[in-house]
Parts: structure tokens; sequence; C-alpha cells
């Protein structure tokens, strides 16, 4: 090993995590665009979850989630409040991944076949999907913006955090 390999490995991290933040942000950009350019889709496929029977509150919802994720996906591609659109996204993948986890034991024990056969639209912006397959990549996305909670790649951010002051902490001169 060269005295270099500590370095090596913290530009290699930081630059896996900036790729993570840019993945997860078109990621979201797209499944938000997906929703919010068809809203009467997404407001039938919210109904079938029976979150409320408030009319106006999940119009809102539909209407808003859309966005919401548009406006995450946009803020880590800038790298703008990296760290809190992580913990938000991670709080809604795992909020979808209980409602959709929930949404999949009714159809199983209505349906009678095995859970992995479950397929069904979850209002994800992906079409039907088999449900293990759907829960393996919220486990997938949610582990990925928890890596980015972490604070690592604060490489080609607009604004590592919104409080003012912060300074980025220093990184290895990489040369």
């Amino acid at each position: 090993m060269t005295d270099d390999y500590p370095i090596r490995r913290v530009a290699f991290v930081n630059l896996f995590t900036v790729l993570i933040r840019w993945l997860l942000g078109a990621i979201f950009l797209y499944l938000g665009l997906t929703k919010a350019l068809h809203p009467v889709e997404f407001l039938k496929l919210l109904r079938q979850y029976d979150l409320t029977r408030d009319a106006l509150l999940l119009n809102f919802l539909a209407a808003g989630l859309p966005w919401f994720e548009i406006f995450c996906g946009v803020l880590l591609w800038a790298g703008v409040a990296v760290r809190g659109t992580a913990v938000a996204l991670s709080l809604m993948l795992l909020t979808f991944s209980l409602l959709v986890l929930h949404r999949a034991l009714q159809l199983h024990a209505a349906l009678h076949i095995p859970f992995c056969a479950v397929k069904f639209d979850c209002g994800c912006g992906t079409g039907e999907e088999f449900i293990c397959h759907k829960l393996a990549v919220n486990f997938l996305l949610t582990a990925l913006s928890a890596w980015l909670v972490s604070g690592r790649g604060k490489q080609f951010c607009v604004r590592y955090s919104l409080v003012r002051g912060s300074k980025l902490p220093r990184t290895p001169d990489l040369r």
C-alpha cells in the first residue's frame, strides 16, 4: 500500500456519493414529473390506499406530492441542503413502502396468491410492478438516501448546508 491510499479512498467515496446524489435526483425528478403530468391517474391510484375520506386532502396530496418529489430531485442535483433533502426522501420512502406493503398484504389475502406474485400499480410512477421487486427498489433508494445523510460528497454542491456560516469540512488535497 502506498501513502496515498487513504486519500484515494476518500476521493472514491466522495465521487461515489456525488453520483448517488445525482442518480437519486434524476430518479425523483422523473417519478415526480410522471405523476405531475398525469394528476388524475395519480389521484385514482392514491384512492386505492384509503388514506383519507376527505376529498380536499386527497386532492392536495395528489397535487402536491409530485411537485415535492420534483423539488427534492432538483435540490439533490444542485447540491442544496443535501442532508435535509435526503432525510425528507428517506422518511417519504419509508412511509410509502409501508403503505405499499399494507396494500400488497391486502391483495395477497384477497387473491390467495403467493406474496411475491402480487402485482399492482402502486402510484410510484413506474407502472405495475411485482411487490417484492418494488419493496427491494424502495429499500435500495432508502439506503442510498441514508448514505447521503452521512454528510459525504460535498463536491459539486451549490450550497451543502442552509445554515449561514457553516463551513465545509476540509478534505485532503487530492493532487
